[in-house]
């Protein structure tokens, strides 16, 4: 009996271990690198993703490519989330990051072979991106938050290579402008840059409304179209009778009555609208309802009213106008009032929207994109939300580094010679680090259609002359200075891919076990989470591992 194997797993589990383990999941993380790696840069292919309802989604976009590939593997998904942090930090760089974890992936297996054990290559990869860190911080150029025109260039860094380069110009002026405008003491938050899609027109007719466009129109036919220098009310509630609070019925016995009751209804919205009147509101969004009685008075007092206006636009409203929401009209005193220079109707593309405009300190805005088609719309909002993000970042950091592949040889350089100052095996993976950061501008330079050794030599011999900024020009193939040509990325970009690319490519290589659970077994329910799953009891507890099979068809 005492030969007798243990069984603990249950019959439907399976299980990896080893060098098996690890095998699987690099390669797991190199799938997803090699599936983005050739919509990087100004040269980058495009993807067309199609969902099993017919959506087209065409982007180059790395965070949207993943996360609309309903990745299963979880390795693989470690590599997802790389992008998403990426993508929540600094608004770019995602697919950089998700290239260069493939590749750490990628050149540790190569030294997994030779017996170098997963903890030190770990400890190596940690003490690299350290360095690295330092090395970025050491060649970050300074900018100050007026120099609108080094805004304006890394804003369109950001979006180049996507749809929205034909009128990169333009676009990153208003990016520039739209930050700049929302940001305050309490510094800069994105969400205040309203993105507004117009199917209709050209890329090259988008505009930036300092104010808000509210996507309704007024409720009523007989209200103005235009107010100017308009009073503005917030009302988060209904124009309406509320209801009782507990259920009550109201028995009529003759037509005097019924009657009586309904003037009492109509007079309670009357005394609704005088009280907006009185205080002398011209504009009153609201984001309930507004009943038609009301409605009536509403136009009779030349008062606009919105009604079922978003949260999120009655937010900006206030911001922009300066207005206080309130619960209910009775609340509303002239102090609630805000204030905008022209509040109108207006005609986009055959909808109809309401313009606030002329607000007096404008911390809420509205980028009008237009385009052709409402796939290109959409690859254009993309790129204008990671120009966004680059100039925000560049705007609280105010640190940059060069783009074009400049910084990822620098650092290869400078990790070679900092791995001859580090005694024992880690040496091995620094030096691994560095061969795998220069994976970006060997990227660059394929999609390019230039010969990547070639490349990396030139490359390699400015930096070791001391051109820090010396980076690839992906249209003619030459090695330039990308501070000169106006190619830059904020420092954050570049620190946060390595950082959360080294962390994905650490915890994937730290794995020798992996354990997938067949069918979930008990703890399925409150009432059975205490009975222990037959067969075994890890049955259940990985049961959120299914899927290991492996990429399925997303890949």
């Amino acid at each position: 009996m005492g030969n007798q194997p243990l069984i603990v797993l249950s019959d439907d589990s399976q299980r990896t271990s080893g060098k098996d383990a690890q095998s699987m999941n690099i390669s797991a993380g190199k799938a997803v690198a090699e599936a983005v790696r050739t919509t990087l840069g100004p040269k980058g292919m495009d993807k067309m993703l199609v969902d099993s309802t017919g959506n087209v989604v065409v982007t180059n976009d790395g965070v949207t490519l993943l996360t609309e590939m309903e990745i299963d593997h979880p390795a693989a998904n470690m590599i997802v989330e790389v992008s998403e942090t990426q993508e929540e930090e600094v608004g770019d760089g995602t697919t950089s990051a998700v290239v260069v974890s493939g590749e750490l992936l990628k050149r540790a297996e190569e030294l997994l072979e030779q017996d170098i054990h997963a903890t030190t290559l770990a400890q190596g990869y940690r003490q690299a991106a350290e360095k690295a860190t330092e090395v970025l911080e050491d060649i970050a150029v300074e900018v100050d938050a007026d120099n609108d025109e080094i805004l304006e260039q890394i804003a369109a860094t950001a979006m180049t290579g996507k749809g929205a380069e034909n009128a990169k110009d333009l676009l990153s002026e208003l990016v520039v402008r739209a930050v700049q405008t929302v940001a305050d003491e309490d510094g800069i938050d994105t969400d205040n840059v309203k993105v507004e899609k117009v199917v209709g027109g050209s890329i090259e007719n988008s505009e930036l409304v300092e104010g808000v466009i509210v996507d309704k129109e007024r409720v009523n036919e007989n209200m103005p179209y235009f107010a100017e220098d308009a009073s503005i009310a917030l009302v988060d509630g209904a124009l309406e009778i509320k209801e009782t609070e507990i259920d009550a019925e109201v028995n009529v016995t003759d037509p005097d009555q019924l009657q009586q009751f309904l003037e009492q209804e109509e007079a309670q919205l009357k005394e609704i609208v005088d009280q907006l009147a009185a205080v002398g509101a011209d504009v009153v969004f609201v984001d309930g309802g507004i009943d038609d009685m009301a409605q009536h008075y509403l136009a009779q007092e030349g008062i606009i009213a919105v009604r079922r206006v978003k949260s999120s636009d009655m937010k900006r409203l206030a911001r922009s106008t300066g207005a206080r929401p309130v619960n209910s009209v009775d609340d509303l005193t002239e102090e609630h009032l805000g204030f905008a220079g022209s509040v109108a109707q207006k005609d986009i593309a055959g909808d109809q929207r309401i313009f606030v405009e002329d607000v007096d300190d404008a911390k809420a805005v509205t980028l009008i994109l237009r385009g052709g088609t409402e796939h290109v719309i959409d690859e254009v909002d993309r790129a204008i939300e990671d120009s966004l993000g680059v100039v925000r970042t560049t705007l609280q950091d105010g640190k940059v580094v060069a783009g074009g592949g400049a910084p990822e040889v620098e650092l290869s350089l400078a990790l070679r010679d900092y791995a001859d100052s580090v005694g024992g095996r880690e040496q091995l993976a620094i030096e691994a680090f560095a061969d795998a950061l220069e994976v970006i501008p060997r990227t660059l330079a394929e999609n390019a259609g230039l010969d990547p050794i070639d490349s990396l030599v030139e490359l390699r011999s400015a930096h070791d002359g001391g051109d820090v900024a010396a980076g690839l020009d992906a249209y003619t193939g030459d090695t330039i200075d990308m501070g000169e040509e106006g190619v830059y990325e904020p420092l954050r970009v570049k620190s946060q891919a390595i950082e959360s690319a080294t962390e994905a490519a650490v915890m994937l290589l730290r794995i020798d076990d992996v354990i997938a659970a067949g069918e979930l077994k008990g703890g399925g329910s409150d009432d059975d989470e205490d009975e222990m799953p037959p067969g075994g009891g890890m049955g259940g507890g990985m049961g959120g591992m299914g899927g290991m099979g492996g990429m399925g068809g997303a890949m």
